[in-house]
């Protein structure tokens, strides 16, 4: 049995772990911390979840920590999960870090979008937690950097194309539309109420959103080359959902059924990627809402021979805690998709 401790259990990733482990039949919940519930019981600030037994919210203590669970996953603001994420690995533990702090394996890099990294002796350590690109790296490392949420639908959207070398990598554009969830849980005014619903609204354009660099590392390294991308995020009127929609010009010729056999071979085998045919209808958040699986279909515009691929996951699920979860499993010898197996919340 995996003992895990939730480091920064109040946030939406955090309560997302809680809610996920107590279905777990591999692992539970054994330490959680928080500074804003000290002391509190945490079945009292989860109530939605399963918790086999009365397990209070602490102050982190790293002493501690590694002695009342062997496994931790860091749902901190970057810059504060570095620190963490160091003395708990000095201690021998395993640790899936949610926040930023090691997606990027450039210290320079990281400061341009986040600041000062000041740990940057474990950069070359993590592994960033896509198991549908570094599954056996992460099978033998102690330090997962888990993806972001949007990086995580853009990146599984291209990575057939890019790898099989059918794009033209500088013509990539990602319009991406999420839930407010993926704001993250501290109140902020554009995401009251009275603001959210019934509206729709674009943000951080032009290069700003600090994802950016995580996608073009990511499409870079699958590519072989430098990639600059177009990364467009939007806000959607709904608590929790990514949609994708990513255009590109090809650099060989594709059609409906060929583009088709490329997504089908590469994720033939991938428990948690589920591709939509010429056939069907295309993706959309409801298919995904409530699980692990990300949703792909990509079409050719015959008219301007350009690509369209849509991808979808629930950000908080897919794009962190349950993808968090499955690092964990190849982390610690167990079956990938361990505890992660459900249907989509529908309607």
């Amino acid at each position: 049995m995996v003992r895990a401790g939730i480091i920064g259990v109040t946030g939406y990733t955090g309560l997302e772990l809680v809610r996920l482990l107590g279905g777990h039949p591999e692992a539970q919940v054994t330490y959680a911390t928080s500074r804003a519930s000290i002391g509190i019981p945490l079945r009292h600030v989860v109530p939605n979840a399963r918790i086999p037994r009365d397990i209070p919210v602490e102050a982190l203590d790293p002493d501690r920590a590694v002695e009342k669970a062997d496994f931790f996953f860091l749902c901190l603001p970057h810059g504060q999960s570095m620190e963490t994420a160091a003395a708990l690995f000095e201690r021998g533990a395993k640790v899936v870090d949610l926040s930023a702090d090691f997606r990027l394996r450039d210290p320079n890099a990281y400061a341009r979008w986040y600041g000062e990294h000041r740990r940057p002796g474990l950069l070359a350590e993590a592994v960033y937690g896509m198991p549908e690109i570094y599954r056996e790296r992460i099978r033998k490392t102690r330090l997962v950097a888990n993806p972001g949420c949007y990086p995580t639908g853009v990146i599984l959207g291209l990575a057939p194309l890019l790898k099989g070398g059918y794009l033209q990598a500088e013509s990539i554009i990602a319009d991406s539309k999420s839930g407010a969830s993926g704001a993250g849980r501290e109140p902020k005014p554009n995401l009251h109420f009275p603001e959210v619903s019934g509206n729709f609204s674009a943000y951080n354009l032009a290069g700003a959103h600090r994802h950016t660099g995580e996608i073009e590392q990511e499409l870079g390294s699958l590519a072989g080359e430098e990639i600059k991308v177009t990364f467009s995020p939007h806000l959607l009127p709904v608590a929790r959902g990514i949609l994708s929609t990513i255009y590109a010009q090809p650099s060989k010729p594709l059609d409906e059924d060929s583009i088709f056999g490329v997504y089908r071979d590469a994720y033939r085998e991938e428990p948690f990627v589920r591709v939509h045919g010429p056939e069907e209808r295309l993706p959309s958040i409801k298919d995904v809402n409530g699980t692990n699986f990300c949703a792909v279909a990509a079409r050719v515009d015959s008219r301007t021979g350009r690509v369209i691929v849509v991808s979808c996951i629930d950000n908080l699920i897919k794009g962190a805690s349950g993808q968090a979860i499955q690092n964990m499993n190849l982390m610690t010898g167990l079956e990938e998709s361990t505890g992660l197996v459900y249907d989509a919340l529908y309607p």
